[in-house]
């Protein structure tokens, strides 16, 4: 996968992280080459932040980690799919998901379930 993965101009390649049991859509991220192969490596999910400019381990800081199932290439080759068990909730902001929010003809309504207290979480 590695070598199949097409890199955009940046060195990024789209991640999405996927629910291995329920199907449900946990999050999309990026990864550079070094994170792709950790991930494959060790099994856990890590991405590149693009804001800190670095390698970030998914739970780290929150004990929320991603352990890989199963790992997915597209016919294009410039995304990945991994299916995952989600330890904790997936967003930052205490969902499981950090799709919560949906379209609807009133504008953007929150249904998702918050999971934990960010604040209590990640402590800065």
């Amino acid at each position: 996968m590695l070598d199949e993965a097409k890199f955009d101009d940046k060195g990024l390649v789209l991640a999405i992280a996927q629910d291995a049991e329920s199907g449900e859509v946990l999050m999309a991220a990026w990864m550079n080459r070094e994170a792709l192969g950790r991930t494959l490596d060790t099994g856990i999910m890590t991405y590149w932040s693009r804001s800190r400019g670095t390698l970030w381990v998914k739970g780290e800081t929150s004990g929320h980690t991603q352990r890989v199932v199963e790992a997915r290439i597209d016919c294009d080759g410039d995304v990945l799919l991994f299916k995952v068990r989600q330890e904790g909730g997936a967003c930052h902001t205490g969902y499981r998901t950090c799709f919560y929010r949906k379209h609807t003809p009133a504008g953007l309504v929150e249904d998702g379930k918050r999971v934990f207290d960010p604040a209590a979480v990640y402590r800065r």
